[in-house]
């Protein structure tokens, strides 16, 4: 049913209006009122206050149909902006993205997470107040922060659930406290859910379902539906790193047995490296430095110059994923798989070519339609640009025009910082 557009309806239908504008990119009054349900009468009037409060413009003339061609609208890509955190073990990257959801500024340091929390949340504030000063980005027109990291995570409470990297981190409310830091609200979720989402939003998927496989220090999975993330009873779902891959194999941190992330994400793969006949010592790998990504990064950067060990750990490594991401397809009856995160974009090549290989062979519902796999468009950036689209979606889902400036919004429970 179409909200109504007077009363409480009203924010959520300048929402929808305004969501359908991105999403064509250019459109007219009557196009909109097509394609939204909305009487002509209610998309000018919503229209008008849009333009009103610069968030839409006018960008010329359409082509005539036989009376006076239509106008034609965009949403102003200035009018708002949203900042989205990648917070991994071994990275962190921040990102701006405007309205539209292009990044207009970016910035990256090596991961905080064995900090104590304060510290490490202290550091990103700061970095992303710097960010934010360098790009010349009015903060009142900061909608908010997407902080995308590993789970499990409360994502309502903004609380971590996992004992990774240190015990420090279980319970920790990392959501209000960057939240106070910042004074902007803060929206925490999952990194695969985050990449996915954004990979929506930008238009690199036009299926109507479709999974993400996203690698960083970990592996994780996220799925969309119709525009929308499946989110399971607690937002834990699709945790592809933590399906069984041996009944028998060792014990995970989460509590499983044999998780696939034990065999291919890349600690698995500097501790095979260690064991594989010479490769660790001839890459200078250190089985005790907490920063593995630098680690994988050499054994991918030999198996890409044809070091034969090296690639025989990517490709297992990928041919492991591909069970995954076969069982994805399986449980979600998938059109697209998309490989997203620093570790699959860094060994690209052989990632999605052997992955693409087990999922076309293994699908159960390949008879009935293909399923593709294709490489995230952000590459090793997609989880923090989806961290800022999530942000966006959120808050275009109830646009409220008359509510004060987000520097001045902020959560009490927020603005309280933990000692």
């Amino acid at each position: 049913m179409v909200p109504s557009p007077t009363g409480a309806g009203r924010p959520r239908t300048r929402g929808t209006v305004l969501n359908h504008i991105r999403s064509a990119r250019t459109v007219s009054r009557i196009e909109l009122a097509a394609t939204s349900g909305l009487t002509p009468a209610t998309i000018t009037g919503v229209v008008r206050e849009l333009m009103d409060h610069g968030l839409v413009v006018e960008v010329g003339r359409g082509a005539s149909t036989g009376g006076k061609p239509p106008t034609l609208l965009q949403v102003n890509p200035d009018a708002r902006y949203a900042v989205g955190i990648l917070f991994e073990r071994n990275t962190c990257v921040i990102v701006v993205v405007d309205l539209t959801g292009q990044q207009v500024a970016r910035t990256s340091f090596p991961s905080t997470a064995l900090m104590p929390p304060q510290q490490a949340l202290s550091l990103v504030a700061a970095r992303v107040d710097a960010l934010l000063g360098t790009a010349a980005v009015d903060r009142d027109r900061v909608l908010g922060v997407g902080l995308a990291t590993y789970g499990p995570q409360d994502r309502q409470a903004g609380v971590l659930l996992t004992h990774q990297p240190t015990d420090e981190w279980f319970g920790y409310p990392v959501g209000p406290f960057l939240s106070g830091l910042l004074g902007l609200p803060v929206l925490l979720d999952n990194d695969a859910v985050a990449a996915a989402i954004g990979e929506h939003w930008l238009g690199a998927v036009a299926e109507r379902a479709f999974g993400c496989v996203y690698m960083a220090s970990g592996i994780g999975g996220g799925v969309v539906v119709d525009g929308e993330v499946y989110r399971g009873s607690s937002s834990n779902g699709v945790a592809i790193g933590h399906i069984t891959i041996d009944i028998d194999g060792d014990p995970c941190d989460c509590g499983n047995h044999g998780c696939l992330g034990n065999y291919a994400d890349p600690s698995a793969l500097v501790k095979q490296a260690m064991e594989a006949s010479g490769l660790g010592q001839r890459l200078g790998l250190d089985p005790d430095d907490p920063d593995v990504m630098t680690g994988f990064r050499r054994i991918a950067t030999a198996a890409g110059a044809g070091d034969p060990t090296a690639r025989r750990l990517i490709e297992r490594s990928a041919r492991y994923i591909g069970t995954a991401a076969t069982t994805m397809t399986n449980l979600f009856d998938l059109d697209v798989i998309v490989l997203a995160g620093p570790s699959l974009a860094v060994a690209r090549t052989i990632y999605h070519s052997v992955i693409e290989a087990e999922v076309r062979r293994r699908t159960f519902a390949r008879r009935a339609h293909p399923v593709r796999v294709v490489m995230s468009v952000s590459g090793s950036d997609a989880a923090a640009i989806g961290g800022a689209v999530l942000v966006l979606q959120s808050e275009l889902a109830f646009l409220d025009l008359d509510r004060p400036a987000v520097t001045g919004s902020v959560p009490a429970t927020a603005r309280s910082q933990p000692t």
